[in-house]
């Protein structure tokens, strides 16, 4: 009997849950076809159909980190300072599911660093996410709500200032639990305001 499209794409799901799966255990250093493949419980033969080679598994599984990244809930983000705090709040690990996507991405920080062509996509995104601080930044600044200066330069200091939080709270969660994230957020806001 052939098999239909249906079955093919729940197929592609069992195996995105199962990378995503490894991802969250072992992150990308554990990320083999070998242990995809023990996750789904198949052969790695099976998953070579999808993923011809460990390449093709590294590439998928960072597309498919984005895309739940993308279509994880957002804060409602108001405008202004309330937006900008919004955007950031939203990338801190404050609940165990925000924890693993962002050990997950940490992880992917290696693998990318490794690959010229994937270091240039990280440097991309990471730079559209200092313009779209940057807007939300020249937004409250237009509102009164954030002393005059360079957008960018204080778009950039936000994003440091996020990713160094996230990292600290993931290598010591007990120092770092979601109330203080929160209180070191505001406090770096309100510090911002003061400039």
């Amino acid at each position: 009997m052939p098999r239909t499209k249906g079955d093919h794409e729940a197929r592609r799901r069992d195996v995105s849950e199962a990378v995503w799966r490894v991802l969250t255990a072992q992150g990308f250093g554990g990320l083999t076809m070998r242990a995809v493949a023990a996750e789904l419980g198949a052969t790695t033969g099976l998953l070579t159909h999808y993923f011809p080679s460990k390449r093709d598994l590294v590439g998928y599984a960072l597309d498919l980190l984005e895309r739940r990244t993308d279509s994880r809930p957002r804060r409602a983000a108001g405008e202004g300072l309330s937006a900008l705090r919004a955007v950031l709040f939203d990338v801190l690990p404050l609940t165990s599911e925000d924890a693993a996507s962002n050990r997950i991405w940490v992880s992917s920080w290696d693998t990318a660093l490794a690959e010229p062509s994937l270091s240039a996509d990280y440097a991309g995104k990471y730079a559209r996410s200092r313009d779209k601080l940057r807007d939300l930044v020249a937004a409250a600044q237009k509102l009164g709500e954030l002393p005059a200066g360079d957008p960018a330069r204080i778009a950039a200091g936000a994003q440091a200032f996020i990713l160094g939080l996230v990292v600290q709270a993931l290598f010591d969660p007990a120092a770092f639990p979601a109330n203080r994230q929160i209180e070191l957020l505001d406090d770096y806001l309100d510090t911002v305001t003061k400039l």
